[in-house]
């Protein structure tokens, strides 16, 4: 599971809107400002979770999990450059 701070994190490192999340997710832009207005509460369906990762994996994005240690965090594929 993804939390809603990696979600917006993502869209930063991309330059994406949650317009156009909100698109290649097939959901609606409401839908992107509920879940990232939640912080690091996971509200929303597992559903609606999975299509935005899948999204934002296609982007370019790999979603890094906590662990005992460290937060979870996201990255980009390619390197900058």
């Amino acid at each position: 599971m993804i939390y809603p701070i990696q979600i917006r994190a993502a869209r930063s490192l991309l330059g994406m809107g949650q317009e156009e999340l909100a698109e290649l997710a097939a959901i609606s832009v409401v839908t992107v400002k509920r879940i990232e207005a939640a912080g690091s509460e996971i509200k929303g369906s597992a559903q609606t979770y999975a299509r935005m990762k899948l999204a934002l994996e296609k982007a370019g994005i790999i979603f890094i999990n906590q662990n005992d240690d460290e937060g979870p965090g996201v990255r980009l594929k390619k390197p900058v450059g």
